[in-house]
């Protein structure tokens, strides 16, 4: 079971990057909010590291959920994945994910102090993996899919913003709250769009938003909410670090002329690539926001 597992891990999960990951989604929204309180003295333990590794659990059972719910789907479109393939096997997976959200489970409950965000989280992301009892009406749809798993990611950081407050003494209903609620939504929701656009000779049977609606108009919905969220992302910081603002203003525009240019000529790349990459820009030039502003100040 185990070698089977470390497949799926190093092709649908790598363990090491995703949890890295994790400590930096929590990390970016819990320091954010602190240096915007104006707290440069943080009391950092056991708990920010169970609180990363939270987020890392979290959305590796949401992978594995997903790749239970699409089984049927991905044995037709992707059978060279692990499970569909016969490479891993469901039950290794369910063993698997069942001692990984009690782990989870028991941490956040011995450690944590906002363990009714986390059970919220958590009875979210359970609905999410039974497709909210309504299997047949949500798959058939990609935007109610969208409408109703993607707010997620919200969720998760709200249950970040939460402990954080909880820990410092500092009011859950800020503006500051409210934006950092939404810097790292607004990102999922553009790449989880971005990567079912396809020029029109890609497409496949696989239901895409530019199948149902053409590559433009999706194309164009994106470019709007990349906007709106790199102003959730100018609002936060500028208070803290103008350099950031400019870094920030020079990435969004790159990503401007991409679009502008897949929606000339669609063919020439793929524009979840180009929203990776300049995703990947954008969070690294807010965490770096944390430590010049410790260390310099405002600047």
């Amino acid at each position: 079971m185990f070698r089977r597992l470390s497949v799926y891990f190093q092709e649908m999960y790598p363990i090491l990057p995703r949890f890295a990951l994790g400590l930096i989604i929590f990390g970016e929204i819990h320091f954010i909010i602190l240096l915007n309180a104006g707290i440069r003295s943080f009391h950092l333990g056991i708990q920010e590291l169970i609180g990363g590794f939270t987020v890392f659990s979290f959305l590796l059972w949401l992978r594995i959920a997903d790749d239970f719910k699409d089984y049927e789907l991905d044995c037709r479109l992707f059978a060279h994945r692990p499970l569909p393939s016969g490479r891993v096997h469901k039950k290794d997976l369910a063993v698997f994910v069942t001692v990984l959200i009690a782990v989870t489970v028991l941490l956040n409950f011995v450690f944590m102090n906002n363990f009714g965000f986390f059970l919220f989280l958590y009875i979210y992301g359970t609905l999410m993996s039974l497709w909210f009892f309504s299997k047949k009406k949500i798959q058939k749809s990609l935007p109610l899919a969208l409408v109703t798993h993607n707010p997620v990611q919200m969720i998760m950081n709200i249950y970040i913003i939460s402990f954080t407050c909880r820990k410092y003494g500092l009011p859950l209903f800020t503006w500051v709250n409210f934006l950092a609620a939404w810097t790292l939504y607004f990102p999922a929701l553009i790449w989880e769009i971005s990567r079912k656009i396809r020029a029109p000779e890609d497409e496949t049977e696989y239901v895409t938003y530019s199948s149902l609606f053409g590559y433009r108009k999706p194309v164009r919905f994106i470019l709007l909410l990349t906007w709106v969220d790199i102003m959730t992302n100018f609002l936060l910081v500028w208070n803290l670090n103008r350099i950031t603002v400019a870094a920030l203003l020079l990435d969004v525009s790159w990503m401007t002329v991409k679009f502008l240019q897949f929606i000339k000529e669609p063919s020439q790349f793929a524009i979840v690539d180009k929203v990776e990459r300049y995703t990947y820009i954008q969070e690294s030039l807010m965490l770096l926001t944390i430590p010049v502003y410790l260390i310099w100040g405002r600047i």
